[in-house]
């Protein structure tokens, strides 16, 4: 039967797997770009060890600091998204991203603060109304114009960005 298609070994990327529950339409690119983001995360630093996490190869940002600033920072995008200013909390984990290389927490701890952060954004994602995405809504301490549309989008492309450097960098370890 030589017309019969093949069966990819992998499932396609999040966005050929049809809509994410729960998610409104106009977000669907925001989640897709999330979970592919958490999925090649995962999949780049299978097997990494502990000193490959905190190397910093031609002087770039490890992949463990880049896991951790993911996490950090989708948390704190989406917080701005709801219209909330950062907690006590959410500035210490700020102030922790720029001791990450003398605090190296493990690889297991880092990747669940990120899949959290991921299970959270989507939960976001499912309760945001499409009516509330032109929403103005201010950003830091400055407290710099967005919209709850343009937070979530770039929660999206900051996590792609981010997830390509750990790719990249997890190959160059290798």
């Amino acid at each position: 039967m030589a017309n019969e298609p093949t069966i990819p070994a992998t499932p396609p990327e999040p966005w050929l797997r049809g809509p994410v529950a729960d998610v409104p339409a106009p977000l669907q690119p925001v989640a897709h770009a999330l979970i592919a983001a958490l999925e090649d995360v995962e999949a780049a630093v299978a097997g990494l060890d502990a000193e490959r996490l905190w190397s910093k190869p031609g002087d770039v940002a490890s992949v463990g600091f880049h896991i951790a600033h993911l996490a950090g920072s989708t948390d704190r995008l989406l917080t701005y998204a709801r219209g909330e200013a950062l907690t006590e909390a959410q500035r210490e984990v700020l102030l922790r991203e720029r001791r990450l290389e003398e605090l190296r927490p493990a690889l297991e701890t880092l990747l669940a603060g990120w899949q959290g952060t991921v299970q959270a954004a989507l939960r976001q994602l499912a309760r945001t109304s499409e009516s509330a995405l032109q929403e103005p809504r201010a950003v830091g301490r400055a407290k710099l114009p967005s919209t709850v549309q343009g937070l979530l989008f770039h929660a999206a492309e900051h996590a792609a960005r981010h997830a390509g450097q750990i790719v990249t960098t997890s190959r160059l370890l290798r």
